[in-house]
């Protein structure tokens, strides 16, 4: 039995290139070819991720310029705080390359190679050596993070994992139950942060806490032809691709429910190592940052609508289940030919099998929201943007073609979004709900924050229902055109086609009420409208 935590990276290489060839790998990664996040850095979008807090955990930590001897040729980097656990770190002391790449994905200021949100405040804590610690300590750290920035920390990346074998229930599996994972869904809650976190990659690897329900689990693509379409062939598998009986609730989630949210570039990233030279990197370890790094760019966003006192704006832009429902709904599934009846997707993304959206079980049964390989599809930080940008919506009022909302739902009636203009028929409409698995602290000693040898309590999944009918119908059953029904899953998400020009509107729907009476939700849609 393995003592040994382990990172989420594969195929970790030195490598010397040519500056064309750097300078190409830089561009799919961040520019049109991967999450198209360089034309946010540039007029008229001028979003770099400033003064939006974001945060990292994994066993070591970045290296910071005038702290740490590892980087003292090198200040691509600039970092807001670095940590060891929940107290100051050490100089020299737990720096480590793995999480100085990742960090590089985020915040480097190189300008031959920027990170997603070059400017965005992040703090980092290393858990430190494995052989003493755990999940206690893993949750103290990432509540650590959670507090900082007077505790506006609006993303948390996890590079890092658990094996079920370090895990101290008996006979331990993939239901959701385990401290880490308890605690990723408390915080994200209480502390209203969103969790990117790196999705189990390879056979006998580190899925804890990729059971988790309220953050954002991200598998990686490698490129085709220069772009990044693919689910790289060393993600796991999911289910439908012949899960044995060894790995079932070892290496997936009990109960069919889909481990996979997001897509994300992690197949050789060009990135700075400490010392300066360059290194290309693999991983799902190097995906998950483009997502926490893209969130503080799309919150810099919203906050400057705040400021500026902008009409649909108000402070739910900045709530977790709003932003994953946005990155959900916004992610590339199919490439649009041209006339916009795809939602303008720029490339049509491919499991390891070959085969698109179109072909999931996702698609064609709507009790399953997620893909087990693609989960709503590959993140583009413009088309979040674009998402985004909109605005919120209340359902109080007709709403327009693209928006999203943060409200709750009641099992005594549902929430309807009558949509202003009649849709396109063979258009395709994108709509996501998110909403929260409710975790409690059993907090002993009435502090207010997760102490070690502290535990959690899970009062479930409330089931909520999302549909999308003809504006006129009366109840779900005689109108609806699509829907997604899962009983075990914390998100829907309908990916449909519009079988006519008509007038639709969307349905959320608490089906069944398992913890409180009410549900806090993200909404976020995406349609044509007709002429």
């Amino acid at each position: 039995m393995t003592k040994k935590l382990t990172w989420l990276f594969w195929g970790l290489s030195a490598s010397c290139l040519s500056v064309p060839v750097l300078a190409s790998a830089l561009q799919t990664s961040l520019g049109t070819n991967g999450i198209d996040a360089l034309r946010l850095h540039l007029p008229p979008y001028n979003l770099s991720g400033r003064k939006i807090a974001i945060g990292q955990v994994e066993i070591g930590r970045p290296g910071m310029f005038g702290w740490d001897k590892a980087v003292s040729k090198n200040r691509a980097i600039s970092l807001a705080g670095i940590f060891l656990r929940n107290g100051p770190a050490k100089s020299n002391s737990g720096v480590d390359p793995h999480a100085y790449n990742v960090a590089g994905v985020m915040v480097s200021n190189d300008k031959a190679w920027p990170g997603v949100a070059p400017e965005a405040r992040l703090y980092s804590s290393a858990v430190g050596s494995t052989k003493n610690m755990g999940q206690p300590e893993e949750c103290l750290s990432a509540q650590h993070i959670a507090l900082q920035n007077g505790g506006d920390v609006r993303a948390i990346n996890f590079s890092f994992g658990e094996p079920l074998n370090r895990d101290p229930r008996p006979e331990a599996i993939l239901d959701g139950n385990a401290l880490l994972t308890l605690c990723i869904d408390w915080s994200s809650r209480v502390h209203d942060v969103v969790y990117a976190i790196a999705g189990n990659q390879g056979k006998g690897g580190i899925p804890i806490p990729t059971d988790n329900f309220n953050g954002v689990n991200v598998a990686f693509s490698s490129r085709r032809e220069g772009i990044f379409n693919k689910v790289d062939v060393s993600n796991l598998a999911g289910a439908s691709q012949g899960v044995t009986g060894r790995l079932a609730g070892k290496e997936f989630n009990i109960g069919n429910r889909r481990a996979i949210n997001l897509v994300a570039p992690g197949s050789n990233i060009v990135l700075l190592n400490p010392d300066g030279k360059v290194n290309k990197v693999t991983g799902t370890s190097f995906a998950a940052p483009h997502v926490t790094a893209t969130v503080a760019l799309l919150q810099e966003f919203g906050d400057r609508q705040l400021r500026t006192k902008q009409p649909n704006w108000s402070i739910d832009s900045r709530r977790h289940q709003v932003m994953k429902a946005v990155l959900l709904n916004s992610a590339d599934k199919l490439k649009d030919s041209g006339d916009g009846l795809r939602l303008g997707m720029t490339r049509t993304l491919i499991d390891k099998q070959n085969q698109d959206w179109l072909a999931s079980d996702a698609y064609q049964d709507p009790k399953i929201p997620l893909d087990s390989q693609m989960g709503t599809g590959h993140l583009n930080a413009f088309r979040a943007y674009q998402q985004f940008s909109v605005g919120q919506w209340q359902p109080s009022t007709p709403v327009p073609a693209i928006g999203w909302d943060y409200r709750t739902v009641d099992m005594l009636a549902p929430v309807e979004y009558v949509l202003a203009k009649p849709l396109k028929g063979g258009s395709f409409v994108a709509i996501t709900l998110t909403w929260d698995r409710l975790v409690e602290l059993n907090d002993r000693n009435k502090n207010e924050l997760y102490d070690v040898g502290d535990s959690f309590r899970d009062r479930g999944l409330n089931n909520l229902d999302l549909y999308l009918v003809k504006a006129d119908a009366q109840n779900t059953d005689a109108g609806t055109v699509c829907s997604s029904i899962s009983p075990i899953d914390s998100v829907e998400h309908i990916f449909c086609p519009i079988p006519a020009d008509g007038n639709y509107k969307i349905r959320v729907q608490m089906r069944q009420q398992v913890n409180e009476a009410t549900e806090s939700y993200g909404l976020a849609w995406w349609t044509v409208p007709r002429g």
